[in-house]
């Protein structure tokens, strides 16, 4: 039996090699991305969260809009399992609301009294799934009218901070996703363009990158934001506020794409595409582009954070986008005093998320760079 295993080892590392060497480009990019612990951990994550926002109006428990004045700044609800020493399953308690004596102010407590069990599949508010039909059926939720499952707590109007951080997302991500598009389409053409052509398209092409690059980003957003109308759409000025981070984000790709035309326009496989005939446009899609997919997925996965991160700000000082779209920017207006803060330390939440989204696809395109890598090992 040993000397079959010695024989058959051979075998198998000459297979495992003969794998690799038929192997597809995609499939060694999977191979070389599953070894990255943290940008597996991120793509995960992240397409729990975009699924999530995705459909939000399921996920979130309740509606984003609903007001509750009995349950202004109430905490987080804790989820139990035990009760009175006996496994019931997740539930979580009623909630008593008591005044303090001392300051007056309205403070919550469980009642131990009230069990509520936690349902999935729950009905709860109605809404319309994507159009097509409404339904009252949500991912989670407790089977009673007066009591809710607040698990990040509510705002100062009552209303459900995990389901307004879940909508919240749906926002934010995809004016992050959406002002990249921008941003590739631009950028990938003025850099291919710029590294290609060069001379005096070059340097006009240049001159005007330097120019945008020149002025501060964060006083170029607030005065091209504070130019929006307050009377305007909110959706129209949701499509506005990415077209101006695409505008101001475009040029860092345009300059990576523009430097790695420049080292390969000469190489001989391009110049065997010249002499074969290939026109201009075959060999910039074909043969140049298709050498520094790392360099670009690096540039696009570094890009959406800053997106993420403009919108953020943007709506967070107001000049962004503005109530009643719910964007992770606008949830933090609500935690911009210390009194806010001290009192319901839930309202920082959009911020922690804000903070993990931006890891996570550093991380992303981390290990995307690396994968793609074609000098990697």
């Amino acid at each position: 039996m040993t000397e079959q295993t010695i024989d058959n080892a051979p075998e198998t590392v000459r297979d495992r090699k003969e794998e690799l060497f038929t192997a597809k480009p995609w499939q060694l990019i999977w191979r070389r991305f599953s070894r990255h612990t943290l940008a597996m951990i991120s793509m995960w994550f992240l397409s729990i969260l975009i699924l999530a926002a995705v459909f939000a109006d399921m996920v979130g428990p309740y509606d984003p809009f609903e007001v509750q004045r009995l349950r202004t700044l109430a905490p987080p609800t804790p989820i139990h399992l035990f009760h009175e020493g006996q496994f019931v399953g997740p539930f979580v308690y009623g909630l008593a609301r008591e005044r303090d004596p001392e300051t007056a102010r309205v403070i919550f407590a469980e009642d131990t009294d009230k069990v509520l069990p936690i349902q999935l599949f729950a009905q709860g508010d109605e809404y319309s799934f994507f159009g097509l039909f409404k339904t009252n059926f949500h991912l989670f939720g407790v089977n009673d009218r007066r009591d809710q499952i607040n698990l990040l707590g509510t705002d100062d109007l009552g209303r459900d901070v995990f389901s307004r951080l879940i909508h919240g997302a749906r926002v934010s991500l995809s004016a992050g996703l959406v002002g990249v598009a921008f941003a590739f389409i631009l950028g990938l053409t003025l850099g291919s363009i710029s590294g290609y052509f060069g001379g005096w398209i070059d340097s006009s092409i240049q001159r005007l990158m330097e120019f945008i690059r020149s002025i501060p980003t964060i006083p170029l957003w607030m005065g091209l934001a504070a130019a929006l109308p307050v009377a305007w759409d909110p959706l129209f000025v949701y499509v506005l506020i990415t077209l101006i981070l695409a505008l101001i984000g475009w040029t860092h790709l345009a300059r990576v794409v523009r430097g790695q035309f420049f080292a390969i326009r000469n190489e001989d496989y391009v110049m065997a595409a010249r002499l074969a005939g290939a026109s201009e446009y075959r060999i910039i899609t074909k043969h140049m582009l298709p050498s520094m997919t790392s360099y670009i997925i690096a540039a696009l996965t570094l890009a959406v954070p800053d997106m993420i991160l403009g919108e953020t700000a943007l709506s967070f000082l107001g000049l962004g986008l503005r109530p009643p779209v719910v964007s992770w920017g606008v949830l933090l207006q609500d935690a911009q005093n210390l009194r806010s803060i001290s009192l319901a330390p839930w309202l920082l939440s959009p911020g922690i998320a804000v903070v993990l989204t931006v890891l996570a696809f550093n991380f992303l395109g981390d290990g995307l760079r690396d994968a793609a890598d074609p000098y990697g090992q």
